[in-house]
C-alpha cells in the first residue's frame, strides 16, 4: 500500500484517482504530477514501484501545499477575516452563507437542522 503524504492510497484504484484522496490533490493537478514524472495516468495504485512512489513524494512534498499545512492556511485565512470585521468574516463567525447565497429558504448545510420555536402555554392568556 502506497503511503504519500501522511495518507494511504486506496488499493486497486487507477493512481490518478488515488491521488486525489490527498487533501489539496484534485484530479488536474494529479494528472499533471503523473505527466510531469511520466507516469501512466491509468496504472493501479498496487502497481507502482517504490522510486515511483518516491518520486511522486518528492514532488508533492516540494510543489504542493497539501494535508495539515493547506489546512492551517486555509483556517488561518478564515480566522483573519473574522478578526477584521470584514462581512465574510462576520457571515463565517455566524456560522451562515458567505458567498451571498439566499437564507430564508436553503442554506441547511450551513445552518444545520431546522429549530422550531415553542410556544409556552398560558403566554397568550394573559389579561
Amino acid at each position: 500500500m502506497a503511503r504519500i503524504a501522511g495518507v494511504d492510497l486506496p488499493r486497486g484504484k487507477r493512481i490518478i484517482i488515488g491521488l486525489t484522496y490527498i487533501y489539496g490533490i484534485g484530479k488536474t493537478a494529479s494528472k499533471k504530477i503523473l505527466d510531469t514524472l511520466d507516469i501512466d495516468i491509468n496504472s493501479k495504485t498496487d502497481d507502482l514501484d517504490a522510486t515511483q512512489i518516491n518520486r511522486i513524494q518528492k514532488l508533492i512534498q516540494n510543489e504542493y501545499k497539501v494535508e495539515g499545512e493547506l489546512r492551517t492556511e486555509v483556517s488561518m485565512n478564515i480566522k483573519r477575516l473574522m478578526d477584521l470585521g470584514c462581512y465574510r468574516g462576520l457571515r463565517h463567525r455566524k456560522s451562515l452563507p458567505v458567498r451571498g447565497q439566499r437564507t430564508s429558504t436553503n442554506a441547511r448545510t450551513r445552518k444545520g437542522p431546522r429549530r422550531t420555536a415553542v410556544k409556552k402555554k398560558g403566554a397568550a392568556k394573559k389579561k
